[in-house]
């Protein structure tokens, strides 16, 4: 069984007029899904707030303090940075998508559901111990990976990150930590640049030319990637997945299809077999071409119901 994550509450946070970040993302999903008839075959669920406690994992308590006195009660919208912004839906929205992918890693871990996907907004790798960022306020990622050891009890947690944008706050987090593996390939010098030069010994970074496509991502995820993971041997995989490596997608320059993320999808459903009884949470980071978002989440679905 694969569990789908949504919630209304996704839909109502805004960060102003043409953001690319926006509910129209969720519904392309939505839509696309049902019309390929996948929805019907996923366990549908609405998210449940994250508590404070398991957000203070990898953040601190003046981070929730900050965040919860930024929230606009005077205005529509309140600027973090130049391209983050707050509504009054915002903080709720983003307690719910940490929510999920807590409740996500519940579901997978005691053997309810066999993997997730949360299609939640507002995404989460940007965001760091102590800084809302780059479309992002809580890192939900990383408070799931913490939830999954601090809870759970598990020894060794692998994170696979695709976004086309570096997962900066995922790193910042976990960097050194030998209990976390993680794993990303992303564009070269984009936001937020960094990336580069790995902050741990637990960080396989793999930046990206731009205007390449998906053959030097499929060479690293071979080369690089899988001989890692098999090494570490995580006992629970956490994929933050952002589609805007597309070559649809004007957010970046690399030019992957709709090919490249059904290959690395089904990649990483077979090491997860392989590795941790197929034992995956997937969370929605990026992807701001609506439809190639949609196809994309589409084949990522099919991936996981077919594990």
């Amino acid at each position: 069984m694969t569990v789908f994550f949504t919630h209304p509450e996704f839909f109502k946070h805004e960060m102003g007029p043409h953001h690319p970040e926006s509910a129209e993302r969720l519904w392309a999903i939505q839509d696309h899904l049902t019309r390929k008839g996948l929805l019907a075959l996923l366990d549908t669920r609405e998210a449940e707030p994250a508590s404070d406690a398991s957000i203070q994992r990898v953040h601190s308590a003046q981070h929730l303090e900050n965040l919860s006195a930024l929230a606009p009660s005077d205005r529509p919208y309140r600027a973090i940075d130049a391209d983050t912004a707050m509504n009054s839906h915002t903080l709720r929205a983003a307690y719910l998508a940490c929510g999920a992918a807590i409740e996500a890693v519940d579901l997978v871990l005691t053997g309810q559901a066999r993997n997730a996907f949360c299609a939640v907004r507002p995404p989460g790798h940007h965001a760091e111990r102590e800084q809302a960022m780059g479309f992002c306020f809580i890192n939900n990622i990383a408070a799931a990976a913490a939830h999954a050891l601090e809870i759970h009890g598990l020894n060794r947690v692998a994170i696979i990150d695709f976004d086309v944008h570096h997962g900066n706050g995922t790193e910042t987090i976990f960097a050194n930590d030998d209990r976390v593996l993680m794993v990303s390939t992303f564009e070269r010098s984009i936001y937020p640049y960094s990336g580069e030069a790995p902050l741990g010994r637990n960080m396989l970074n793999i930046p990206l030319d731009a205007y390449t496509n998906g053959a030097p991502m499929r060479d690293a995820v071979q080369r690089q990637w899988i001989p890692a993971l098999q090494k570490f041997k995580p006992e629970l995989i956490l994929i933050s997945a952002g589609f805007d490596a597309h070559r649809e997608d004007d957010m970046s320059h690399l030019l992957w299809s709709d090919q490249d993320y059904v290959w690395l999808s089904q990649q990483i459903v077979s090491l997860a077999q392989a590795t941790c009884k197929g034992r995956i949470v997937s969370s929605l980071e990026g992807g701001y071409a609506v439809h190639a978002l949609a196809r994309s989440v589409g084949h990522h679905l099919d991936a996981l119901l077919c594990a």
